[in-house]
């Protein structure tokens, strides 16, 4: 026998009612409440129970479970090895109500887009997050030649770009990602957040002294072109990050140790700091990928040369960035500043050469194979 006192259906009954049948097949109800007449046999019909007036209360009983024919979505301690669309938007091991509208995330198996590491880079991607307005030394003194300014100036245009690039790329996968892959969904946002704010702070440092922005190429955005016209997750991942941002990250490096002020060298650092962890996540999820799909390297390595053969016919580097990071790593005109200054900037496609060689034998290619692979990426480094 439940007692209800003057408790209202529409002010909580409801939810001893739903407790007690929990429990126990068949109650009694009783209560003083002006509505419960009214209110008890319209719950009990919207949720499957029998009702029945008795001795100046209501004999309830427990209709079949509502729920017949809903599923889990997956296990909460578990990642499926494939999301169906019926689980739609649902968490993680949640249960799943029949009748929730599919919905079209072609990226639903795991081989394809997991990897082990995505919980640990997410977690450090959240505390790594770094405020611009706070951690860039907007306001240390720039007392370096004008010239070496507009080299900045330029370098900053083309840092801009490639990051556009490397904000749209993912996010086009992003929308097609199953959510059952949270940890993967999770660290994909706060990629493209780490973008959006890359480009805010190298567009804010290319206008500090200037007005103006330098040259965008159309062999350069020609280079990154072709980085949207790959429609498997795997290969455009692989172009991007394994190859793009991680030459991409050599650059930053670069830009750091010869930086004529402190505000350039605390952009170039913050935004290494994110890219690396980019470069860790294709590697690793990548690396997860070709172990369960044999085929994949065959098919990374023809979208290497497919993409060579379409830029073949462009000009590569933007010669303005060429000559920009020649004067910045030089710092002034003279001769054997400028001889300096092209020498380091020779080791640093050396350095990129080696990091590209690196990480494809981490893919599982051979040396001889790595190093042609990596002769023929794009000479716009991204």
């Amino acid at each position: 026998m439940i007692e209800l006192g003057d408790l209202g259906l529409d002010e909580g009954a409801h939810l001893i009612i739903k407790h007690a049948l929990a429990q126990e097949p068949a109650i009694e109800v009783r209560g003083s409440a002006p509505t419960l007449a009214i209110d008890l046999p319209a719950w009990c019909r919207a949720n499957g129970h029998a009702l029945e007036a008795r001795g100046g209360g209501f004999a309830i009983t427990r209709g079949p479970n509502r729920w017949l024919g809903a599923e889990r979505a997956g296990s909460a301690s578990a990642v499926a090895d494939r999301a169906p669309a019926r689980w739609g938007l649902a968490a993680r091991g949640a249960l799943v109500e029949a009748g929730a509208p599919d919905l079209d995330l072609p990226l639903a198996d795991k081989h394809a887009v997991w990897a082990d590491e995505a919980a640990r880079l997410y977690a450090q991607a959240a505390a790594a997050q770094w405020d611009p307005e706070t951690t860039i030394r907007w306001d240390a003194p720039i007392d370096h030649p004008a010239e070496v300014e507009d080299a900045i100036v330029q370098i900053m245009t083309y840092l801009i770009e490639n990051e556009t690039a490397a904000l749209l790329v993912p996010v086009r996968f992003l929308g097609r990602l199953h959510p059952h892959f949270r940890e993967v969904m999770q660290l994909l946002a706060i990629q493209a957040a780490d973008e959006a704010r890359h480009i805010a702070v190298f567009t804010r440092r290319a206008t500090l002294r200037r007005k103006d922005l330098g040259l965008s190429t159309a062999g350069g955005q020609a280079s990154l072109a072709t980085l949207f016209d790959e429609p498997e997750w795997a290969v455009a991942s692989f172009l991007l990050a394994v190859l793009g941002e991680g030459s991409f990250l050599s650059l930053l490096w670069f830009i750091r140790d010869h930086a004529p002020d402190a505000c350039t060298a605390d952009v170039a650092r913050f935004a290494a700091q994110d890219e690396a962890r980019h470069v860790a996540f294709g590697l690793a999820h990548l690396q997860r990928h070709a172990g369960d799909d044999p085929g994949l390297r065959d098919r990374l390595a023809a979208a290497i040369e497919r993409r060579h053969t379409t830029l073949a016919h462009t000009a590569g580097l933007n010669a303005e960035v060429f000559d920009s990071l020649i004067l910045l790593a030089a710092g002034s005109w003279a001769p054997d500043a400028l001889r300096r200054g092209h020498t380091a900037v020779v080791q640093l496609q050396r350095a990129m050469d080696d990091g590209r060689r690196l990480r494809l034998c981490r893919l599982g290619f051979d040396a001889a194979h790595a190093a042609h692979l990596s002769s023929l990426h794009t000479r716009n480094f991204m």
